[in-house]
């Protein structure tokens, strides 16, 4: 039974809520011409809203002695800190496009969240240095990944404000997410290599970062222009076939647990990490969404990603009204009680 104590408490991975409501905001809802865009501006302020009650609960638990220790000593769960940085350099790119006249104040939080993502960077080191040691002997999933996210997501966010950044700059920091990611990607495939493990308990929900972490790199390197519309059109189609393939293994997976526990329990049960996959499918749209507007990019998947776009939109926003539902129907206890607690 939980206590008051753990009711109160934020998972250290909610950071990735807001990558997930941000990159609809950002890319998706452009599809839906019905969304004026005063409609989205509301959204926007709700999602800010949103993000700082989260980040002053993650931030007060980051000042507790216990929280911290417990986040930061252990290697995987250490790289949760990803889905905080990739959160707001996700929502400083929504309050830029809808919201021009706050650059200013965004490009001072964007400072601040740069200088945080290069101690991150330093982590992530340390931390894939302790995983090598002993590479089967830890749990490793898709969260390693968030280190090539959150990488390129400040890269993206920079690129878009200042787009003659020395491309020196650029080709570093982009690989310097790549590396991350071949390490990351090593090490799970050590991990699922060597372990006996099976697909519906083993195989968490951040594995989708799989693709989604080449899906930010992508859109990283379009922003910046630096490599050509063919290469382009290769590493869209590789990044196409991983998501398949992925996806493939977590419908198996759904089937799996459907017929074992059940469908409230097999895949209508809320868990923090089922937003990965909505930041991940709403990333592939911007990384596709960005390459087909730009005539750069122009090649012969052209005519698929028009039809490609139009569907996909309709999957990114309906995987995120189930998620609102579930999250909504886990916190009603909590919800409630706040309701109550404002009447009295």
């Amino acid at each position: 039974m939980k206590t008051e104590e753990n009711k109160n408490r934020i998972e250290p991975a909610s950071g990735a809520i807001v990558m997930a409501l941000g990159i609809f905001l950002y890319a998706a809802i452009e599809a839906f011409t019905w969304v004026n865009h005063t409609t989205a501006k509301i959204l926007s302020v709700t999602l800010i809203v949103l993000t700082a009650i989260i980040y002053k609960s993650l931030i007060k638990q980051l000042l507790t002695k216990s929280d911290r220790s417990l986040l930061l000593s252990k290697p995987v769960p250490s790289f949760l800190v990803g889905s905080w940085i990739a959160g707001i350099s996700v929502l400083s790119n929504v309050v830029v496009k809808y919201f021009p006249d706050m650059i200013a104040a965004v490009q001072v939080v964007m400072l601040l969240n740069t200088m945080m993502c290069l101690g991150f960077m330093a982590s992530c080191v340390y931390q894939f240095k302790e995983l090598m040691k002993r590479p089967a002997a830890h749990s490793t999933h898709g969260v390693v990944l968030l280190s090539t996210v959150a990488t390129q997501s400040v890269v993206i966010f920079w690129v878009k404000l200042y787009p003659s950044l020395p491309e020196g700059l650029l080709v570093g920091a982009i690989s310097l997410g790549i590396f991350f990611y071949l390490i990351g990607l090593t090490l799970m495939i050590v991990r699922y290599g060597r372990n006996r493990w099976t697909l519906m308990d083993d195989w968490p929900s951040t594995n989708c970062i799989i693709h989604g972490a080449l899906s930010i790199t992508g859109l990283a390197i379009v922003s910046s222009g630096m490599l050509s519309g063919r290469i382009m059109m290769v590493f869209w189609l590789v990044v196409f076939i991983l998501l398949i393939g992925v996806e493939s293994l977590e419908m198996v997976r759904a089937a799996t647990r459907v017929q074992k526990l059940g469908w409230k329990k097999g895949i209508f049960t809320y868990h923090i990490s089922q937003w990965s996959r909505n930041f991940t499918f709403g990333m592939f749209y911007a990384f596709t969404m960005t390459m087909h507007d730009n005539p750069y990019y122009l090649n012969r998947f052209y005519p698929f990603h028009e039809e490609f776009l139009h569907v996909w939109a309709w999957i990114v926003c309906l995987f995120l009204l189930a998620e609102i539902g579930l999250w909504v129907g886990s916190n009603r206890y909590f919800l409630e009680r706040k309701s109550k607690e404002r009447v009295s």
